[in-house]
């Protein structure tokens, strides 16, 4: 079975070399869809031989996975985010599924993300299975401005592949923030599209209970001072989500009277 390699990227010179090299020589096509780089994503997308795209054209992470499957020419997609890596033991039990491939199956790769000096085991972060192998006439992802899942259809089976798939997601802890609260913008945005309202005191129930369970009922605390801080931080992105969806229903600056 044919498959193609297939991102959606935005100034991601830093990692993309990286990531597809973990991909090259095996897949049949590399698809990099580019949002508005301007950076050297697009030169080291041609490198590899990669068809690139650039739609800058931005209506949320679910809507530009959808456009940039338009593009694939094989049988199948494998999804992949430029701060990801495809492992040896990965690579062949993909291979080994395409080579044999069960009907109307998806398959569940599992991943391992790096934070703050060490691999995250616990916190509820591992293993974190994700759809990202599937036939490209058999689905595709939803709409969600973030946080975006594929469609489920009625005859589709998961089966999880073994090998891990590595995630080298934060830079550093000024980008986890800016990444906590571009996610948290994106994501009060939508629930507020759907007439949802938040309240301070729900943000603040969401972000304690996240931590307890980060850290407490998903052993966080056996990931080190990392588990901590992660626990900590996902805690503080909890309570940013709502609090930002509290703030859409209050009134603007044009918009409020003078007492």
């Amino acid at each position: 079975m044919s498959v193609t390699a297939i991102l959606i990227v935005k100034n991601e010179a830093k990692h993309l070399a990286a990531c597809l090299e973990t991909v090259k020589g095996w897949v049949d096509e590399i698809v990099v869809y580019d949002s508005g780089s301007t950076d050297a994503t697009e030169e080291i997308a041609a490198s590899f031989g990669a068809r690139f795209i650039r739609d800058p054209d931005w209506q949320g992470f679910g809507r530009q996975r959808q456009k940039a499957q338009t593009h694939v020419q094989t049988d199948w997609c494998l999804w992949l985010d430029a701060d990801e890596r495809i492992t040896p033991e990965l690579k062949a039990s993909i291979q080994a599924a395409l080579a044999s491939p069960s009907p109307n199956t998806v398959y569940a790769l599992p991943r391992l993300t790096w934070a703050y000096g060490r691999f995250i085991r616990h916190c509820g972060w591992y293993p974190d299975y994700c759809l990202r192998l599937y036939p490209t006439a058999l689905t595709t992802f939803n709409t969600a401005l973030v946080h975006e899942n594929l469609e489920r259809v009625p005859c589709m089976r998961i089966q999880r592949l073994k090998g891990d798939l590595l995630h080298f997601s934060y830079d550093s802890l000024e980008h986890h923030l800016a990444k906590a609260a571009n996610y948290a913008s994106a994501w009060a945005e939508g629930r507020a599209r759907k007439g949802k309202r938040g309240s301070l005191g729900q943000a603040a129930a969401h972000g304690v209970f996240s931590f307890i369970k980060m850290y407490f009922l998903r052993a966080g605390f056996l990931d080190g001072k990392a588990g901590l801080l992660l626990s900590l931080l996902g805690g503080h992105a909890s309570f940013i989500k709502y609090a930002t969806l509290w703030l859409h229903s209050q009134p603007r600056r044009m918009d409020a009277k003078k007492d």
